[in-house]
């Protein structure tokens, strides 16, 4: 469900589009809207794991590029956006109890927990709209759907209970237009960056680029070249193999739009350290 149209939703600022959000009016992928302000992914944890699950991060930047942390049971996350509910403030939550997904809610205020800790971790979605006023089409936005997302057969650096495999993101283009596209994608390192692969979807481990792990199949023209991006689903499938007790993470393409600016320079030194203190 969704209010306004792709061009209204576009051009609303990040807390514009949340407050939907929370009202209840709006429910569908976030590609496309907020145009200028960061995409992000979640994964909410108990803080028993949370140490661990900070180090993986930090072990796999690439799919796991960290924008802010919790501390335990708080609700909102200083630096990431004004006014923040974490617990309604995004359009689709997954629910995990020992490593299996058993619900979607549209929030999660019923099932929150003093010991929660949440983790915000860079989108693509943010590099989506630097390829747009580069005047390159991306085709999921076009189409009016969500990313494909695949489960790669590269395997993310494990730490304590923390392994599985990369998770990509898949945007086709003309050889030419993939060029352009890895170029402006590589100026947002917390953003994923540079794609991890570029053709043959087998090369990865992904047997058919037409049967999504996750989002949904986008039409691949003539002469087009797949390109995969690492995507911050990852800490979904490793979640799954984690096999934590309990954990909350976004519904794939449901991001939280955050108020950082796509423009914004970010410390991640500082970022880490300060999160540390946190856990």
């Amino acid at each position: 469900m969704a209010t306004g149209t792709t061009a209204d939703l576009r051009r609303m600022t990040a807390a514009e589009v949340r407050a939907r959000i929370r009202s209840g009016a709006l429910d569908a992928p976030t590609a496309g809207m907020a145009d200028g302000f960061v995409q992000a992914n979640l994964a909410i944890l108990p803080r028993e794991f949370a140490r661990d699950f900070l180090d993986f991060c930090l072990a796999n930047p690439k799919p796991c590029p960290l924008l802010g942390v919790s501390r335990p049971g708080e609700t909102a996350i200083d630096g990431v956006a004004r006014g923040l509910d974490i617990r309604t403030d995004v359009c689709g939550y997954k629910v995990f109890k020992d490593g299996v997904c058993v619900e979607r809610r549209s929030e999660v205020s019923a099932i929150w927990r003093d010991d929660l800790v949440t983790f915000v971790l860079g989108c693509s979605f943010s590099f989506d709209h630097a390829l747009l006023h580069a005047g390159l089409a991306v085709r999921h936005i076009d189409c009016g759907c969500n990313v494909p997302m695949y489960k790669t057969g590269i395997a993310c650096a494990p730490r304590g209970r923390f392994a599985g495999p990369l998770v990509t993101s898949m945007r086709p283009f003309p050889p030419a237009e993939a060029i352009r596209a890895i170029c402006l994608s590589d100026h947002y390192p917390l953003a994923h960056g540079a794609p991890v692969h570029f053709g043959d979807p087998s090369a990865i481990g992904i047997a058919d680029v037409s049967r999504p792990d996750y989002g949904d199949a986008v039409p691949m023209r003539a002469g087009e070249v797949p390109v995969f991006w690492a995507c911050g689903v990852t800490p979904q499938a490793v979640l799954e193999e984690a096999r934590l007790p309990f954990a909350i993470t976004h519904d794939p393409g449901h991001m939280l739009i955050t108020d950082i600016r796509n423009e914004a320079v970010f410390d991640v030194g500082s970022l880490v350290a300060d999160a540390s203190v946190l856990l």
